[in-house]
Formats: C-alpha cells, sequence, structure tokens
C-alpha cells in the first residue's frame, strides 16, 4: 500500500508542485486587486433602492449660499430638525440622522449648544454620528479594528440627550469601501455600534416591528456589506430644508439622513459600485441601513478552506489539461471558468462568498501554459521533422508529415520497396578524369536518380559512392509503393540515355545504369549514434536489393518475384529463373528483368 502510494507521489509529482504554487500565490495578497475587481463585478450588482430611505445632502449649493460647516451647522441643525418633527404634525419623519461630527462645546457661543441640545433633547428620533482617534498605521486594513479606541464623542451634554453611532469605515487593501463595522471597541464604553444600525433599530421601534438580527462578525465587528446604490439623494439640499421647500409626502415616516454631499469635506470615498468617481459617506450609511432591512450579509468562507479547494482543482485541472488534445482543453478551461463562477453565485445566495477570481485565474493560467507548451512542442517536432527527413523525401510527403503532426521516429518494421542504382564503369572513369571532371560528372548524376526518386516521392536513403539508395512505404504509407519505385527506376533508365549522351559528347565516355528493386519487410528509423544519426532502413529485404543491382548489367533493371507479383500485368518483365545467383541467398530465388511498364498513369 505505501508503494502504491509513493508511486503515484512519484508519477504526480509534477501536477502537485504546481498545485502547490498556485495555491502559495493566491495565499498572499498578490492577487487581492484583480480578486476584489471580479468579485465586485460578480457580487455587488445595483438594486432598488428602498422608498423609506431618503438623503439630504449639504452640497455645494449649501455651502456657496451659507459658507463652510463650521459658521452654521450648530445654529441651523435646529431649525432643521424642529422643521421636520412640527412643520406637519401628521408627518414627521422616523428617525433623522445628522452625519455631522459635533464635538467640543463652543466657548464663543454657549447659548448656540444650548440651543441644540435643547432642540434634540425635545425629540426621541435623532441620532448623531461619532467617531474614533485613528492613529494606527497597520498595514492590515482589518487587524486595526481589533482593539480598543478612544472615542471622539460629541460634546457632553449634548451625548447625554441623543443617541449615537460611530461613522468609521473599514477601507479594503485598494482603498475601496466593501465592509463595514457592525460596532468599534471604545476604551471608555465598550462596543459602540454604527450609525446606521443605531438607525435601523431606532426606525423598527419606530414601525413596531422587530430589527432582523445583527451580521455575525469577529472580535472586530467587521462584515461584508451588499451594496444597493451609489446614491440615494432625491436632489433635495439641506439649503431646500432650511428654506422650507421640501414637502411633508418627502420624510413622512422615513428615514432621513442628512450629511456631506459636496466635494472637499472629507467625506468622500470609493464603492464596488463604481470605481471611476467617488460617493459621500451619507450614501454608504443609507446603503448600510438597507442592508440590514434585508437581513441578508454574507460572509467570506475561511481562507484556508478555499486554499485547500484551489489546491484540488489546480492538481486535477492540470491533469485534464496535460493529457488532453487543445479542443478538449479549451472545452475544460471554459467548463472551470463557467463552473467556478457559477459555484460562487450559488454559494453567494446561501451567504458565502468565495473568491471569485480563483477558479477562472487557475484554469487561465493553466490553459495559456499548457497551450503554450504544445506550441513548443509542435514546432519542436515540426523542426525535428523537417531536420529528420527534409533530406530525403519527397516536398508532397514532407507536407503529410507535418499535417499529421509528425511520425515516430524509433525503429518500427515496415514492408518497404527497396531501390539501389550505381554506375557501371564508374570506378575506371574517375581514374581517368581529373577530379573536378569526376565530380561534376557525379553530381549530375546522383541529381538526375535524386530528381527521379522525389518525382515518384519517394524517400532518398543514402548516396554511397556513386550508389544511390531509396525506399518507398516510408516513413509514411504510400498506396502501390512498388509501382512507384519501378517508375523511379524506369525513369532513371531513360533519363541516363541522356545522360551517356552528353558524356560521350563532352569526353568520350559512356556509362550506363544497373537499378534493382525488391520488396519486403525490414527495419526502419532513425539509426546511429548520438552523434551521427540517419533516418535509414536496415534487414534482408535492403541487401537484396543491392544484391540486386550490383548483378544488374548497365541499362537493366533487376526486380525480385515478389515485386514482378505485385506489378501484374501493367509490367512486361522477363524471368531471368534463379540463373543469377545473389550473394546470401538460396538456390532457387528468382530474378526477372523489368523491361517496360504498362501503366502510364501517376499512382
Amino acid at each position: 500500500m505505501k508503494q502504491k502510494y509513493w508511486k503515484w507521489l512519484v508519477l504526480h509529482s509534477w501536477e502537485l508542485w504546481i498545485a502547490f504554487i498556485i495555491s502559495s500565490i493566491a495565499a498572499t495578497s498578490w492577487l487581492d486587486e484583480i480578486d476584489y475587481r471580479v468579485s465586485d463585478w460578480l457580487y455587488q450588482k445595483p438594486g432598488e433602492i428602498n422608498s423609506d430611505i431618503v438623503v439630504i445632502g449639504v452640497d455645494a449649493e449649501t455651502l456657496n449660499k451659507l459658507g463652510s460647516l463650521s459658521m452654521w451647522g450648530r445654529q441651523d441643525i435646529p431649525k432643521i430638525i424642529t422643521y421636520l418633527n412640527e412643520h406637519d404634525p401628521q408627518a414627521r419623519p422616523a428617525v433623522i440622522g445628522l452625519d455631522f461630527l459635533i464635538t467640543g462645546e463652543n466657548p464663543q457661543a454657549p447659548e448656540v449648544d444650548k440651543q441644540l441640545v435643547e432642540t434634540i433633547a425635545r425629540y426621541d428620533n435623532i441620532v448623531l454620528a461619532s467617531d474614533v482617534d485613528e492613529d494606527d498605521s497597520s498595514d492590515d486594513p482589518y487587524a486595526r479594528w481589533n482593539r480598543a479606541w478612544s472615542v471622539d464623542p460629541p460634546f457632553e451634554a449634548l451625548a447625554a440627550v441623543v443617541d449615537i453611532g460611530h461613522i468609521c469605515f473599514p477601507y479594503d487593501s485598494d482603498g475601496i469601501v466593501r465592509h463595514q463595522l457592525l460596532y468599534v471597541n471604545t476604551t471608555e464604553n465598550g462596543q459602540l455600534y454604527s450609525f446606521a444600525r443605531i438607525i435601523y433599530e431606532k426606525y423598527c421601534q419606530y414601525k413596531g416591528i422587530a430589527p432582523n438580527p445583527s451580521p455575525n462578525t469577529a472580535s472586530d465587528g467587521i462584515y461584508w456589506l451588499p451594496f444597493t446604490a451609489k446614491s440615494y439623494s432625491q436632489g433635495v439640499n439641506f439649503l431646500d430644508l432650511l428654506e422650507g421647500k421640501v414637502r411633508s409626502e418627502f420624510y413622512r415616516d422615513k428615514i432621513v439622513l442628512i450629511g456631506s454631499y459636496a466635494p472637499g469635506m472629507g467625506d468622500e470615498v470609493l464603492t464596488p459600485l463604481d470605481r471611476s468617481s467617488t460617493v459621500y459617506g451619507i450614501d454608504v450609511h443609507a446603503n448600510a441601513i438597507q442592508a440590514f432591512q434585508k437581513g441578508f450579509f454574507p460572509r467570506e468562507a475561511k481562507q484556508n478552506w478555499q486554499i485547500i479547494i484551489l489546491f484540488f482543482l489546480s492538481f486535477i485541472s492540470t491533469i485534464l489539461f496535460q493529457s488532453s488534445k487543445l479542443s478538449v482543453v479549451l472545452t475544460t478551461w471554459l467548463i472551470i471558468c463557467v463552473g467556478w463562477l457559477g459555484l460562487c453565485k450559488i454559494c453567494y445566495q446561501h451567504a458565502i462568498i468565495l473568491h471569485a477570481l480563483w477558479g477562472p485565474l487557475v484554469a487561465s493560467v493553466l490553459f495559456i501554459c499548457v497551450v503554450s507548451f504544445k506550441y513548443i512542442h509542435t514546432r519542436a517536432e515540426r523542426d525535428m521533422v523537417t531536420l529528420t527527413f527534409g533530406r530525403y523525401v519527397d516536398p508532397t510527403i514532407m507536407n503529410q508529415l507535418l499535417k499529421s503532426g509528425g511520425v515516430d521516429v524509433g525503429g518500427s518494421l515496415k514492408n518497404i520497396a527497396v531501390l539501389f542504382v550505381d554506375i557501371r564503369g564508374f570506378t575506371t572513369m574517375s581514374e581517368q578524369l581529373p577530379p573536378p571532371t569526376v565530380v561534376e560528372i557525379l553530381n549530375k548524376y546522383l541529381t538526375l536518380t535524386t530528381n527521379c526518386i522525389r518525382r515518384h516521392h519517394g524517400t532518398l536513403d543514402k548516396f554511397v559512392g556513386d550508389c544511390t539508395m531509396a525506399f518507398w512505404n516510408a516513413p509514411l504509407p504510400q498506396e502501390d509503393p512498388v509501382m512507384l519505385a519501378c517508375r523511379a527506376a524506369v525513369d532513371m533508365i531513360k533519363e541516363s540515355e541522356v545522360f551517356r549522351t552528353e558524356l560521350k559528347e563532352r569526353f568520350g565516355r559512356e556509362i550506363a545504369f544497373g537499378v534493382g528493386v525488391h520488396w519486403g519487410s525490414a527495419v526502419v528509423g532513425n539509426i546511429g549514434s548520438p552523434f551521427r544519426m540517419d533516418y535509414t532502413a536496415i534487414g534482408d529485404t535492403v541487401n537484396t536489393a543491392a544484391r540486386l543491382e550490383a548483378n544488374a548489367p548497365g541499362g537493366t533493371i533487376y526486380i525480385s518475384r515478389d515485386v514482378a507479383d505485385i506489378l501484374g500485368e501493367r509490367a512486361n518483365v522477363t524471368s531471368l529463373g534463379d540463373t543469377v545467383k545473389l550473394k546470401g541467398k538460396a538456390d532457387g530465388f528468382e530474378v526477372l528483368i523489368l523491361n517496360s511498364l504498362n501503366e502510364t498513369e501517376e499512382v
């Protein structure tokens, strides 16, 4: 059992190593930026805004007319609170959330502070904002909240008569607000709940309904916020309210949120719904309130479990990709990408958040690697085929080899037609002519035989002095290889006559070709040493063809009975019986002369 286990590990060590690398990278923060983007695209979808939540913004128009908030805020806030609660006694808001920090008393205008306190104390539907003294420079955007903070609340008299919620945001590492703090731990009073949660519970109390449970959080109070809308504003600003232009139907029994709504007020954030432009904190609180109303709070799955899932996904994908055809790899890639995103959506509907990027990323990286590897391997194989066979075979066969994706160049037993051709009298002639002339004649002869071989789709094996060897039906099977070989032999004899006449005129010398053709089995493949290797054929069939050529007179083609039987009536032959004794062959081996071929069409 242990031996099988270790064999399995060794067999799949490469896939395991790839899965480990991918999982290790995912466990770091390197992929966070792109993972955030993919997850935002998949999970954060705009929805229908709850009409019970309205936003009144302190916008640019308000600031242009009234000046900065610090100049008029404490004086005018009592006016709008009174207006909302008393302008129409039958139409007061359910809750008024003031997203302003009113800290420290104003010693220069104590009567203004007194008026503010008295006004807010008169009503029970007011919620004020509070912040903490954020002095932590931790790189981890979440770890910093797992500690107690010092609160910066409204001044003491005001804090005693109003409900307070914190307005802190936990930013993700890319600067986007995707999470919220249900509470912050404070050094003064323990857990201080969020501005949005206090408003929501106050709203439920007003409506006489039970609030939905709070989202489950760790000790840091952080939860994932499903955003509904970028803006809850309906075009009503603080100035409209201050001038009494807002009708009671706008705010009757609703949650009215009032806060900064202009650039430069220090309350601008980026949300996953729109990375290209900022929104204001008051809209984030509005999204949080609506999320409390829905009661749907998905939680990120444990990172360790996701890494384990990713490891096995990477391992299985690597096996599938490397052992399949490109079309299967492409289909597998598509299935993994779509399947993972579908799994993420299903899990999200069950309040579980997975890393949306991980599945498609793993599949895409492996897909690119496999396609690149296959491309490189194919190119290498094409180069190998070209290098191995380009010098030997007809271009038509070469193209077939490349289209078929190469060929097994290891030795194998094949039935082939083997041809040998030699120049009769060449040795004597080479002794009598100058070396340059001998080389010229030899090159013309070899060109002639090579052209005949290639014309009839043969594989040129080798030149041995003035002898040429070729074979048919390898490296690829051919239709009627014996006929092709004999056609090449006949062409060699015919064309040698022209060559012979030319030599007679130029040098006063005559030559003739002797050809031998045999059909049978032979070992064909790359044969040699690592330093020198040739694609060739060996065996008795090759030896017999060589013996036939060696015994053939000039201008004659000797063939075996095996060749003659395959040619049949397509050839005119003359049998010599066993009168020609071939070295290494027993008595009774029949040799025939191929006089001509009756068939003239190309095979």
